[in-house]
């Protein structure tokens, strides 16, 4: 159990790390990114840059 909490929360300090490389890129900005203010709040919903990244981990994790 701790061995997750460990890898989920390194997982998060990298995805962390590598969001402002990721936005030159392009991700975060695609058609199907949402993003909207709410209650005085920003909202921000990624649902296309989920799917390409989901589809790049897929094809990365296939062929290894």
């Amino acid at each position: 159990m701790i061995r997750w909490v460990v890898v989920v929360f390194l997982a998060l300090i990298l995805i962390n790390g590598i969001a402002p490389w990721l936005r030159k890129l392009g991700l975060g900005r695609l058609p199907g990114d949402f993003h909207f203010k709410l209650f005085g709040r920003d909202w921000f919903i990624p649902l296309a840059s989920t799917l390409v990244l989901s589809g790049l981990m897929s094809l990365i994790a296939r062929y290894i």
